[in-house]
């Protein structure tokens, strides 16, 4: 039995090739799932990704995530004000500073 698929060439980074075997592995799981040769390790597997358990965790995961992200934005932002209080600050000073000269005068 010859097999149709063509191969893809090997991906040039190493999270593309990680990600090109994982696309190879799953294919072949899916096969022996089909002609009921999987192993029981297989099966457990895809199984176990069908729970409402995985679904729920999954879901978690992606909350942190979000959570994660906008906690960077709220922390970047904070520091973007807190920079132009400062030049607001500095050009005060400066301001007052030529006041301070005129009033000698």
């Amino acid at each position: 039995m010859a097999d149709t698929k063509k191969r893809r060439p090997p991906a040039r980074t190493l999270e593309s090739r990680e990600n090109q075997m994982i696309d190879y592995a799953i294919d072949l799981a899916e096969k022996q799932l089909l002609e009921g040769t999987a192993s029981s390790q297989v099966i457990t597997h895809y199984l176990k990704l069908g729970t409402t358990r995985e679904r729920l965790e999954k879901e978690k995961l992606q909350k942190e995530n979000e959570l994660l992200k906008a906690k960077t934005e709220a922390l970047q932002s904070a520091k973007r004000i807190e920079e132009l209080y400062q030049e607001a600050m500095d050009a005060m000073k400066s301001y007052r500073g030529q006041e301070d000269y005129d009033e000698e005068d």
